[in-house]
Protein backbone atom coordinates (compact mmCIF):
# COMPACT_ATOMS: atom_id res chain seq x y z
CA UNK A 1 0.00 0.00 0.00
CA UNK A 2 1.42 3.44 -0.76
CA UNK A 3 1.70 5.92 1.93
CA UNK A 4 -0.29 8.95 1.80
CA UNK A 5 1.23 12.27 0.79
CA UNK A 6 1.93 14.56 4.00
CA UNK A 7 -1.49 16.97 4.22
CA UNK A 8 0.94 19.76 4.45
CA UNK A 9 2.36 19.45 0.90
CA UNK A 10 -1.41 19.02 -0.43
CA UNK A 11 -2.58 22.35 1.20
CA UNK A 12 -1.20 24.42 -1.56
CA UNK A 13 -2.22 22.29 -4.08
CA UNK A 14 -6.01 21.21 -3.76
CA UNK A 15 -7.25 24.09 -5.24
CA UNK A 16 -5.22 23.70 -8.60
CA UNK A 17 -5.81 19.71 -8.33
CA UNK A 18 -9.58 20.11 -8.64
CA UNK A 19 -9.88 23.13 -11.33
CA UNK A 20 -7.61 21.34 -13.32
CA UNK A 21 -9.44 18.14 -13.29
CA UNK A 22 -12.44 20.41 -14.30
CA UNK A 23 -11.03 21.50 -17.60
CA UNK A 24 -11.56 18.19 -18.90
CA UNK A 25 -15.58 19.14 -18.50
CA UNK A 26 -18.29 19.29 -15.74
CA UNK A 27 -18.19 16.82 -12.84
CA UNK A 28 -20.19 16.24 -10.00
CA UNK A 29 -18.69 15.97 -6.19
CA UNK A 30 -18.35 12.45 -6.19
CA UNK A 31 -17.45 12.06 -9.78
CA UNK A 32 -13.97 14.78 -9.05
CA UNK A 33 -12.99 12.77 -5.72
CA UNK A 34 -13.01 9.36 -7.55
CA UNK A 35 -10.76 11.64 -10.72
CA UNK A 36 -8.49 13.07 -8.06
CA UNK A 37 -8.11 9.65 -6.12
CA UNK A 38 -7.76 7.60 -9.90
CA UNK A 39 -5.26 10.05 -11.22
CA UNK A 40 -3.02 9.87 -8.40
CA UNK A 41 -2.85 6.35 -7.72
CA UNK A 42 -4.94 6.92 -4.61
CA UNK A 43 -2.16 9.50 -3.13
CA UNK A 44 -4.56 11.90 -2.83
CA UNK A 45 -8.12 11.05 -1.75
CA UNK A 46 -10.09 13.47 -0.31
CA UNK A 47 -13.14 13.11 2.00
CA UNK A 48 -16.24 14.61 1.60
CA UNK A 49 -15.73 16.48 4.91
CA UNK A 50 -12.68 18.32 2.59
CA UNK A 51 -13.91 18.38 -0.60
CA UNK A 52 -17.20 20.20 -0.75
CA UNK A 53 -16.27 23.13 1.30
CA UNK A 54 -13.19 23.71 -0.79
CA UNK A 55 -15.75 23.46 -3.97
CA UNK A 56 -18.08 26.05 -2.05
CA UNK A 57 -15.33 28.71 -1.70
CA UNK A 58 -14.48 28.13 -5.39
CA UNK A 59 -18.24 28.92 -6.54
CA UNK A 60 -17.71 31.70 -4.08
CA UNK A 61 -14.60 32.98 -5.69
CA UNK A 62 -16.66 32.96 -8.59
CA UNK A 63 -14.03 29.93 -10.46
CA UNK A 64 -16.76 27.29 -10.79
CA UNK A 65 -20.69 27.18 -11.03
CA UNK A 66 -22.83 24.53 -10.27
CA UNK A 67 -25.79 23.14 -12.30
CA UNK A 68 -28.35 20.59 -11.44
CA UNK A 69 -28.98 17.55 -13.45
CA UNK A 70 -31.10 14.33 -13.02
CA UNK A 71 -30.27 12.59 -16.38
CA UNK A 72 -28.39 10.41 -14.41
CA UNK A 73 -31.09 9.13 -12.86
CA UNK A 74 -30.15 10.94 -9.87
CA UNK A 75 -30.21 14.77 -9.36
CA UNK A 76 -26.47 15.97 -8.95
CA UNK A 77 -24.64 19.12 -8.69
CA UNK A 78 -22.52 19.70 -11.32
CA UNK A 79 -19.43 21.93 -11.17
CA UNK A 80 -18.05 23.10 -14.45
CA UNK A 81 -14.86 26.24 -14.87
CA UNK A 82 -15.93 29.74 -15.26
CA UNK A 83 -13.46 31.70 -17.57
CA UNK A 84 -11.84 33.32 -14.56
CA UNK A 85 -11.40 30.01 -13.33
CA UNK A 86 -10.01 28.71 -16.56
CA UNK A 87 -7.35 31.61 -16.31
CA UNK A 88 -6.43 30.96 -12.82
CA UNK A 89 -5.71 27.27 -13.53
CA UNK A 90 -3.17 28.24 -16.70
CA UNK A 91 -1.63 30.47 -14.35
CA UNK A 92 -1.61 28.57 -10.89
CA UNK A 93 -0.39 25.48 -13.63
CA UNK A 94 2.30 27.47 -14.98
CA UNK A 95 3.49 28.81 -11.55
CA UNK A 96 3.21 25.58 -9.69
CA UNK A 97 5.48 23.62 -13.08
CA UNK A 98 8.01 26.26 -11.92
CA UNK A 99 7.94 26.31 -8.40
CA UNK A 100 7.78 22.29 -8.78
CA UNK A 101 11.50 22.74 -10.56
CA UNK A 102 13.03 24.56 -8.14
CA UNK A 103 12.06 22.32 -5.78
CA UNK A 104 12.82 19.01 -7.08
CA UNK A 105 16.28 20.52 -8.21
CA UNK A 106 17.38 21.55 -4.63
CA UNK A 107 16.31 17.95 -3.12
CA UNK A 108 17.65 15.69 -5.74
CA UNK A 109 20.73 16.20 -3.99
CA UNK A 110 19.26 14.14 -1.09
CA UNK A 111 17.80 11.36 -3.08
CA UNK A 112 20.03 11.04 -5.64
CA UNK A 113 23.57 12.62 -4.78
CA UNK A 114 26.33 13.08 -6.84
CA UNK A 115 29.24 11.12 -6.08
CA UNK A 116 31.98 13.66 -4.65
Amino acid sequence: MKEKLNPELMRGSLDLMVLSILTSGAKYGYSLQQTLRESTDGLVDLKAGTMYPLLHRLEDDKLIRHKWDDSTGRRRKWYELTAKGRRRVELQAKQWLAYADCIRRIVATVVDPKPA
